[in-house]
This record gives C-alpha cells, sequence and structure tokens, in this order.
C-alpha cells in the first residue's frame, strides 16, 4: 500500500511539473499583450476556477473555510500572488533558464530562512550546499549584467521571497485548508495586473493562453503538487519537482530557440547539483525518522 502511494504521490509531482514547466513557453508566445494584461487575465482564471473547485468540494461550507483561514491566510495568498507577478515579469525580462534555476533554488532557501527564524536545524552539509548554491546564483547575475538583463533576475529573486513567506504560512498553520489562500492570490494577480495595466484589451490569441495559464497550467499543477504532499515526503516533492525546472528551459529552446550563454549554463549547473543534492538529503533524513 505505502509503495502505490509513493509511486501515485510521485505521479503527481510529475504531471503538476510537466504543466507547470510550459509557463515560459507559452509567456514567449504571447504575441502582443504586455505582462500587466497577462497578470491580469491569467490572476482572474486562476481564481474563478480554484473558487469553483472549493465550490463543489465545500458546497455550503465554502464561506466558512474562507473565514477559517483568518488574517494569516489573507497574507498567505497576497504573497504568493505577488510571487506569481515576478514570475511573469521574471520570464519576460531574462532568459527562461535563468529564471527558473534562481527560482528552483526556493527549496535551499526556505531551509535557511527556517533555519535563522524559526530555529529549525539544517545540517553543516546543507548549509555549504545553500552557500555553493548561491555561488551559481551569483553567475546567473553575472551573466544578466553583462546582457543586461538582470531585472528579470531581481523579480526571480523576488518569486523567491515571496514564496518563502507563503510557505512559512503554510507551515505555522498545517491543520488549516489554506486553498481558499490560493483563491484569493488570483485576486490579488488580477488586482496588480489591472493597476499596472494601460487598458485590458488583447488578442483572442492571447487572451486564449492567458487564461488557459490560469484554469489549466496553474490549477493542475499546484493542486497536483498540494495532494501529493499527502502521499510522499515535503523532500521528495522537492526533488521531483526539478523536473519543472529542467524542462522549461528544454521547452524555450525547442519552441523559440532561446539558449542560455556560457556563463549562465556554469551557474545553472551549479544550483540544479546544489539543489539536487540537498533535495536527496532531505529524502534520507525524513525516511529515516519514520
Amino acid at each position: 500500500m505505502r509503495q502505490q502511494r509513493y509511486g501515485f504521490g510521485v505521479l503527481l509531482v510529475i504531471v503538476g511539473s510537466v504543466f507547470l514547466s510550459t509557463n515560459g513557453i507559452m509567456l514567449r508566445n504571447i504575441e502582443q499583450a504586455d505582462a500587466w494584461q497577462v497578470l491580469f487575465f491569467r490572476g482572474i482564471a486562476f481564481s474563478i476556477t480554484v473558487f469553483l473547485i472549493l465550490l463543489l468540494h465545500y458546497r455550503a461550507k465554502t464561506k466558512r473555510m474562507f473565514l477559517a483561514i483568518g488574517q494569516r491566510g489573507v497574507w498567505a495568498g497576497v504573497a504568493l500572488g505577488l510571487a506569481s507577478f515576478f514570475y511573469v515579469f521574471a520570464l519576460m525580462h531574462t532568459t527562461v533558464a535563468n529564471a527558473v534555476f534562481i527560482i528552483g533554488s526556493a527549496p535551499l532557501a526556505t531551509a535557511l530562512v527556517a533555519w535563522v527564524m524559526l530555529g529549525e536545524r539544517m545540517s553543516t552539509t546543507g548549509i555549504v550546499t545553500m552557500f555553493v548554491s548561491l555561488s551559481g546564483i551569483g553567475l546567473l547575475f553575472a551573466d544578466s549584467i553583462i546582457d543586461g538583463q538582470w531585472f528579470g533576475n531581481v523579480m526571480a529573486l523576488g518569486v523567491v521571497v515571496t514564496f518563502i513567506i507563503y510557505l512559512m504560512i503554510l507551515r505555522d498553520n498545517l491543520d488549516i485548508d489554506m486553498l481558499p489562500a490560493a483563491c484569493l492570490a488570483g485576486m490579488v494577480m488580477a488586482i496588480v495586473g489591472f493597476a499596472g495595466a494601460e487598458n485590458l484589451s488583447i488578442t483572442a490569441h492571447d487572451m486564449a493562453l492567458s487564461v488557459a495559464m490560469g484554469c489549466v497550467q496553474l490549477t493542475v499543477g499546484f493542486m497536483c503538487y498540494t495532494i501529493a504532499t499527502r502521499h510522499i515526503l515535503a523532500a521528495q516533492v522537492a526533488f521531483f519537482a526539478l523536473i519543472e525546472t529542467i524542462l522549461s528551459p528544454i521547452w524555450v529552446w525547442i519552441g523559440v530557440g532561446e539558449t542560455p550563454s556560457q556563463l549562465a549554463m556554469v551557474g545553472i549547473v551549479i544550483v540544479l547539483v546544489s539543489v539536487t543534492v540537498y533535495s536527496v538529503m532531505e529524502m534520507a533524513k525524513e525516511e529515516r525518522s519514520l
């Protein structure tokens, strides 16, 4: 039974990763819409989809579930919404490879913050791995400064910071279903997008891509990850989620011929190896604690 649950959990993470990995190639195929417009329609679509899922699941209790998340849930929604804002701007202002590998360092960064702020133990090897990963991110930033794409990399760091805040709130409220916070996150995306957009008039092609990102890509990806955590260890989720980080630049390489520079490739390899080593170590530690 445990093996079946493990296999199901891994399958969910793989499916979620594949869906989320198409973010870059879908944004690269936007014809005319700017980041603000994409963010607005993507946020509305995501929020409506999550709300309908909550309504189907909880029915008359839906309002109670929204109230149950409290003020912390609202802040979680704001953090996740801002993470999506930074994500869209990161992918539109730097290479997909640079953005996703900086964002892919989030498991290590989360562990470091939890160690400093929550007192959660972090092994010496984990600390070393974190600083090695930072050296790789440093190379990605050096490359972006050379190419004039530093703004996109700063936006990618914004994703890491806001997503860590979101995870910290979730860790502190494990007894509460925080899916309503994801619904609020969609509204935050829409509000930010509306505030920044000059107008909301976009082509049918760009509208279809934006709505698909909200209704299908984000919803399926986040739902798969959420359900997977009930079947496999958190570190295993982080490990198999690296599939998204690896696939994202492959899709844009195949689709639009976007390739990272040699300096960026060195940084990417450093980050990938660091996060992989850390995830494997965490899996071993969690297995021993069972």
